[in-house]
């Protein structure tokens, strides 16, 4: 299995710091701070040296807080470093801890954000799910889209998409991927769409937006899950965009075992963290478990493929080599006409290596905005 180096993964880090993900909105010293402590990859060391920088700015943002200070922005650079040191997953104590201040951070700062965060219990099944609302001021019942990221990029990962939306006075729901964050279903439940289902059904409740106009929009592996629901809610979604998933394909050993060994180019610290990742939303021990598991997702095997679907948008790159881009032809030869933009430069997610991927975004956010608005 290929397992990058700390020095290769150091080198990377730098690379991205204030461009790239998740280093988009950091500062640069003080990631070069944290790397002069860490000489490794220890789960526990990660979560704890991202952790102290976080804590710094938590109490520097808590101090002005006393003072009357309304600033989301150092709760938010407090989160980032949270967010940082449980990536990928919170695989351990250290990690698990930044998970945790990871939402009460983010929590805090949202209460300043232009469309503050609402955070929303919705019962499930003896348990709940957790859903973040926005709607941005001013706006009477606007439509409204739920998205979510996929195995490492969970509810509270998503301003910059949010915010796009935003401006395109649209509301957002951010919910977590089945297996991740606080979704009370596994990556490996077929039907774990049906969480997605109970926030469609509350959102129908809500008088300050237009609940009969939802679009979903999965990031990653979570598009994979924006296509189903696309299928399993072909009647109350308006549209459904996949960004950078598969949903045959991606599942079947022959290409899984190289992606989670060999190749997977653009993630941060080599296949076996895109291993761990996937490994952590299926509750997996091994490769071969998730090997096991992961057939059972596709919809092509489900029966979904030939069913009808909501208005599905594919976004990727033609040089994926996480999700492969077949699946997207897969799709059009079946069911309901669908659309797509393939990046023919681009890898995971359309994006190229070093750049950032506003031309995706852009795409996905346009379309959704036409989806929710016309006729």
């Amino acid at each position: 299995m290929r397992e990058l180096s700390y020095a290769e993964v150091k080198q990377e880090i730098l690379r991205r710091a204030g461009k790239v993900n998740p280093f988009e909105r950091v500062k640069r010293e003080d990631v070069e701070e944290v790397l002069s402590r860490l000489n490794s990859l220890d789960p526990d060391a990660w979560g704890r040296e991202w952790g102290r920088v976080a804590a710094r700015y938590e109490a520097r943002a808590e101090e002005a807080e006393k003072k009357g200070a309304r600033d989301a922005e150092e709760y938010y650079l407090a989160y980032e470093y949270f967010r940082i040191g449980r990536y990928p997953v919170p695989s351990g104590p250290e990690k698990m801890n930044c998970y945790r201040g990871a939402i009460r951070t983010y929590l805090k700062a949202g209460r300043y954000f232009e469309a503050p965060v609402e955070r929303i219990e919705i019962p499930f099944e003896g348990k709940q799910v957790v859903v973040y609302l926005q709607v941005p001021r001013g706006m009477a019942r606007p439509p409204v889209v739920m998205h979510w990221g996929g195995v490492d990029g969970w509810k509270e990962d998503s301003r910059g998409q949010s915010e796009a939306l935003h401006r395109l006075g649209l509301a957002t729901v951010t919910i977590d991927m089945p297996g991740t964050g606080e979704n009370p279903a596994l990556g490996q439940e077929p039907n774990a769409e049906r969480t997605f289902s109970a926030a469609i059904d509350y959102l129908e409740t809500r008088r300050d937006i237009d609940g009969k106009r939802v679009a979903v929009m999965g990031r990653s592996f979570g598009g994979y899950w924006a296509a189903k629901l696309a299928h399993v809610e072909a009647k109350r979604l308006r549209g459904a965009v996949n960004w950078g998933a598969g949903l045959h394909y991606t599942f079947q050993p022959e290409w899984l075992r190289p992606a989670l060994t060999e190749t997977a180019s653009q993630y941060l610290m080599g296949p076996a963290s895109l291993l761990d990742s996937r490994s952590y939303c299926f509750r997996a021990k091994s490769l071969e478990e998730v090997l096991q598991i992961a057939p059972r997702l596709s919809l092509k095997t489900q029966g979904w493929l030939d069913k009808p679907s909501a208005p599905l948008l594919f976004v990727n790159g033609k040089h994926d080599d996480q999700h492969p881009v077949a699946d997207i032809y897969l799709a059009m030869e079946h069911g309901s006409p669908k659309e797509a933009r393939i990046f023919a430069d681009g890898g995971h997610m359309g994006r190229v290596p070093g750049q950032r991927n506003d031309e995706a975004l852009r795409v996905a956010t346009e379309w959704l905005k036409r989806r929710l608005t016309e006729a």
